[in-house]
């Protein structure tokens, strides 16, 4: 199989309903540039007293994947883009999304995420990504109410 040699966009994917937003607003761009679409899910162990055990019954990495087969069915059902590169990664958000962000065409991330305070305009991960990404960062809200 030929490696996809085009440039990429690429999404921050925490399956929230803003998730779904940047995925069809990443599809739509990529296709007018010429793009391929690189979903990014970011996990990392909760913050606690103990270090949580993963286990049979719970790993965070397997919940992160989870989530983003989910986004994903939900976006774009079967009509999944060609060439769209799955990425679960551990760590910060923030981190991973701007190392993603190299070379990238774009960063599309969400206003606010499953973290969000309703009353923000942009949570703390959208709003650092958009200072420190090494490519233009678009920043989606959620559609207007009819």
């Amino acid at each position: 199989m030929a490696q996809d040699t085009r440039k990429r966009i690429v999404v921050g994917v925490d399956g929230s309903e803003l998730s779904l937003v940047a995925l069809r607003t990443a599809r739509r761009l990529a296709d007018l540039l010429e793009c391929r679409i690189e979903a990014v899910t970011v996990w990392s162990y909760p913050v606690a007293l103990a270090v949580p055990i993963a286990s049979a019954e719970w790993s965070p990495r397997v919940e992160a994947q989870s989530a983003l087969e989910e986004t994903l069915q939900a976006t774009f059902g079967q009509d999944v883009p060609e060439g769209l590169k799955k990425l679960v990664v551990s760590g910060q958000p923030v981190q991973v999304l701007v190392e993603a962000s190299k070379g990238a065409e774009m960063l599309v991330v969400g206003s606010r995420g499953r973290g969000g305070f309703a009353g923000l305009l942009l949570g703390s991960v959208s709003s650092a990504a958009a200072a420190h990404a090494h490519c233009p960062v678009l920043i989606v809200h959620p559609p207007e109410a009819d």
